[in-house]
């Protein structure tokens, strides 16, 4: 894999609790807080323009609708981006309350309840790329004794693998406690089969750098470039013209 650690780590620090230490996803995110996270029109905006990004990175074909997973899904946020840009798309969470959520919000997605640390319950190369935002982070804590998160990230990684498209590509925005973490979530990818590696946007604002997991399913590809302050627009992705066909 390609490692692109532009990271500052002691610039990289959360002065709340973060959801991951409180509770397991299935349980933080109850009815209450899966409304209380839909109403926050700053946090709606911020999970847009990061589902955004994930699906520029994803580099697909121009005026073409791709069938596309969206992996913890949540109330549905990210799959309305993917639905303006006129994609299909299957959404998966772990929480049916911010399902319930998406249902009433009536978004276009199919939505599943599952576990991605327990693997994606996909056909072999169903999708034409993947997106996640803030939700991979979660594998890297165990909820109950019996779970080991190095096992679930290396479930989840070779079921994405698998599910994907030959030449597809997944982009997972994630919100990582340590380097740690992000070590061991490259070394799961790479083991399952993928290449890529980190991008990291504006790695000098603490407040507006975000990190991107870009996987490739169809041998080793150039990463995009990061978006910084100074030229965001001239590092945008340039899409695809045609699917890798073999």
């Amino acid at each position: 894999l390609i490692w692109q650690f532009c990271i500052t780590w002691n610039k990289f620090e959360v002065k709340i609790m973060r959801p991951e230490n409180a509770l397991a996803a299935s349980m933080f995110y109850d009815d209450r807080e899966a409304r209380k996270y839909t109403s926050n029109s700053h946090m709606m905006q911020i999970q847009s323009e990061m589902a955004e990004r994930a699906l520029e990175l994803l580099a697909l074909p121009e005026d073409e609708s791709s069938f596309l997973l969206d992996i913890g899904c949540g109330s549905g946020l990210a799959g309305e981006i993917l639905t303006e840009r006129e994609h299909i798309w299957v959404g998966l969470d772990i929480s049916q309350p911010m399902l319930n959520v998406a249902k009433e919000r009536e978004v276009e997605g199919a939505l599943i309840l599952g576990d991605m640390g327990n693997g994606l319950p996909f056909r072999p190369g169903s999708f034409d790329g993947a997106i996640s935002v803030s939700a991979l982070q979660w594998l890297c804590y165990a909820e109950e004794k019996r779970q080991n998160p190095v096992k679930r990230l290396h479930r989840f990684f070779l079921s994405l693998y698998a599910c994907l498209s030959r030449g597809s590509r997944a982009a997972l925005q994630f919100y990582p406690d340590h380097p740690s973490q992000v070590e061991l979530i490259m070394q799961q990818a790479m083991i399952a089969g993928f290449t890529g590696g980190v991008v990291v946007d504006y790695p000098e604002s603490t407040r507006a750098k975000k990190i991107y997991l870009v996987l490739f399913t169809g041998g080793s590809c150039r990463l995009p470039v990061a978006l910084t302050n100074e030229c965001p627009q001239q590092n945008r992705v340039h899409y695809a013209k045609r699917r890798y066909m073999g």
